[in-house]
């Protein structure tokens, strides 16, 4: 049996935490609210926007202590700055679960089942048919419209309506900017709504490099910091440093100064870039623009679902620039990001002969290749990165 409580529409529930906490007296209170009797053992406790209860979070390990056969499972808005702000909590009695923007492969499991199993079964490095390429490639423009939100998943498999999906997607949008004026400190309010909506034109800067004074004229980096630590602690916005030389730990060669920031949902992005849906579907080259930075975003957002870690990007001087370097593997993969069918990159080149990886990666709408240690992933085929690499890899060797 599954109980669910909501914190924020069910204010009453505060009560059963406050003062001494026992569990039993809670299960009894929370039985009384849900008209039927929880049973420990074979009950699942669901407490959404716990936020709104700190208590709450810290009873949490009194479950764990007084009645472990309870099974309790939580959520809630921006959870993860309640957490950051938390002056007691459980620590060691409770597990942790970070939910993201569904993947391209389980936005096809949602429609194309056959397609998702045949990602699936892919098991060694040679083309793909064209016609299973060209219905990939479908599915993929759909993505980088609909994106990975799940309400607006559910829209588009329901409805197939692109622009119903987009409602759902302003609505989101607007849900994060009520959040922003009801969780975040009074003071950086209006820092966040300035430096939210300067995103997608930080990105569309040639460089993509994130600039303070584009948010707001004069602006420096202390002016701004708390801002853009609330939003990535919040789960919204992707951080990616840049290393002017790749070493291990990357993190100990990178310089905080420069990055670039990407949304944590690629079909969001879109949405407040105002790409239209068309441009998507009918342009052969369907990130022109945009310049590329939906498909960096994208990949950006594929690669955290494999491993949760960090990305950086790399510059040699004013020269080269390359979009991402991934530490997988106990090593680091040189990322190319190529929207179309032109593949040439001068920056990959550089960094191959300068720092000659095991492995070169290049994502692009090309079929599945391995070419001289640079391996080509079709951008629909990410998620096929740990056996494809591995396969790579062991090519390089005995070549």
């Amino acid at each position: 049996m599954t109980s669910g409580f909501n914190f924020e529409s069910q204010p009453r529930l505060k009560g059963l935490f406050s003062g001494e906490v026992d569990t039993c007296t809670i299960l009894n209170g929370l039985s009384a609210l849900h008209g039927q009797k929880i049973m420990p053992g074979s009950s699942l406790i669901i407490f959404d926007e716990i936020q709104e209860s700190p208590e709450a979070l810290n009873g949490l390990k009194y479950f764990c202590e007084q009645t472990p056969d309870d099974h309790v499972a939580t959520g809630g808005s921006l959870l993860g700055i309640t957490l950051s702000s938390q002056k007691s909590f459980p620590v060691g009695k409770v597990n942790f679960l970070d939910l993201h923007p569904l993947s391209f492969s389980e936005f096809l499991s949602a429609q194309d089942v056959e397609m998702n199993e045949y990602i699936g079964r892919v098991s060694s490095i040679s083309r793909l048919p064209e016609v299973i390429a060209e219905r990939l490639e479908r599915h993929f423009r759909d993505y980088l419209i609909i994106g990975g939100m799940p309400e607006v998943v559910a829209s588009w498999v329901s409805t197939k309506d692109y622009q119903e999906s987009e409602a759902v997607q302003k609505e989101i949008l607007q849900s994060y900017e009520l959040d922003f004026a009801k969780h975040a400190p009074k003071a950086d309010v209006p820092k966040l709504f300035l430096l939210w909506k300067s995103i997608p034109g930080q990105l569309a800067r040639e460089n993509g490099k994130f600039v303070y004074g584009e948010v707001k004229s004069g602006a420096r980096a202390r002016d701004l910091e708390d801002a853009l630590r609330w939003l990535n602690e919040a789960g919204l916005v992707y951080r990616v440093n840049r290393i002017e030389r790749p070493g291990i730990p990357p993190s100990a060669y990178m310089n905080s100064k420069f990055f670039k920031l990407y949304l944590a949902d690629t079909g969001l992005l879109r949405q407040m870039a105002q790409v239209p849906a068309a441009t998507i579907l009918l342009e052969p080259d369907i990130f022109g623009e945009f310049k590329g930075r939906l498909a960096e975003n994208f990949v950006l957002q594929e690669l955290r679902t494999i491993q949760d870690l960090d990305l950086f990007y790399w510059t040699s001087g004013n020269t080269a620039e390359l979009d991402f370097v991934l530490p997988y593997q106990d090593d680091l993969y040189p990322v190319e990001v190529k929207s179309g069918i032109n593949v040439k990159s001068k920056s990959l080149k550089l960094y191959r002969e300068k720092y000659h990886p095991a492995l070169a990666l290049r994502f692009s709408m090309l079929n599945l290749q391995c070419d001289d240690g640079l391996l080509n992933i079709p951008l629909y085929l990410i998620s096929q990165l740990p056996l494809l690499s591995r396969l790579a890899r062991g090519s390089n060797s005995k070549s």
